[in-house]
């Protein structure tokens, strides 16, 4: 199946995402800190890194992966050595010195009583200003204390993903360790706890799309769905988010995700 790109630009419409039109920037104290905190993490971690060599080193990206413990970010930021900017619920923003932290670095706020819509609309700026966005699929830290600890995903990923069909969605799975690392309601890490983090093959969404085992579509399909109105194309379009999202969790969980 293949999509031309006037099918995959009538897609990316659909989605209804937007950015705030102004630029986004890596702010200059997170260019500081990138050049020192990896080594200072690499002196008090014992983290093994399976897949580096596939993070994009150029250009957008969006980093998404299972979520287990408070420094799961700084993790996946050591892995992919390139500035990420996670999108973080308002509780982590609430407080010094974590608020500094947090806009220092363009960590970006989200606000659950509406919906995310604000935090969606600057995620879209990082992504056309060619900067790394940082997700966590699951929504939150999973709260379980034993396996199976991965939850179902949100597809609020998944519309960015087929709002920029050729930006890299890169999997990024935790499994050994992260969780003991620093356990929920810790205040300090436990230095040298081995873990494991695995970073698959980064896949576009209008890969995905075009994939017999993904969404399985083809122009006939973008046509048809084209002359629905626009409350029937909003319910094929959740299916197919739904679909991404569903079978993004299924690669962390076969890739180890406890």
């Amino acid at each position: 199946m293949v999509l031309n790109e006037e099918s995959l630009d009538r897609i990316s419409s659909w989605v209804g995402l937007e950015g705030t039109g102004e630029p986004f920037y890596t702010p200059p104290i997170y260019r500081f800190l990138e050049k020192y905190v990896p080594a200072l993490l690499r002196s008090i971690t014992n983290v093994h890194i399976t897949g580096a060599h596939k993070v994009p080193r150029q250009g957008a990206a969006i980093f998404c992966g299972n979520h287990l413990g408070n420094l799961d970010p700084f993790i996946k930021i050591l892995a992919s050595q390139r500035p990420i900017h996670f999108m973080a619920k308002e509780g982590h923003f609430e407080k010094q010195p974590n608020r500094f932290v947090m806009i220092s670095t363009g960590q970006i706020e989200t606000f659950r009583e509406s919906g995310g819509r604000d935090a969606l609309a600057r995620a879209v700026d990082v992504i056309h200003s060619g900067q790394c966005l940082g997700i966590f699929p699951e929504g939150t830290r999973s709260r379980r204390v034993s396996p199976p600890m991965l939850q179902p995903a949100k597809t609020g990923f998944a519309r960015l993903a087929a709002r920029f069909p050729h930006v890299p969605v890169v999997p990024v799975t935790m499994s050994i360790g992260a969780r003991e690392f620093m356990p929920p309601g810790s205040k300090f890490p436990k230095p040298w706890k081995r873990i494991e983090l695995i970073i698959d093959d980064p896949i576009t969404f209008a890969q995905w799309l075009q994939h017999p085992n993904g969404g399985a579509i083809d122009n006939d399909w973008v046509e048809s769905t084209g002359r629905m109105g626009a409350e029937k194309r909003q319910m094929h379009m959740r299916v197919l988010y739904r679909r991404f999202a569903d079978q993004f969790i299924g690669t962390l969980k076969m890739r180890g995700a406890p």
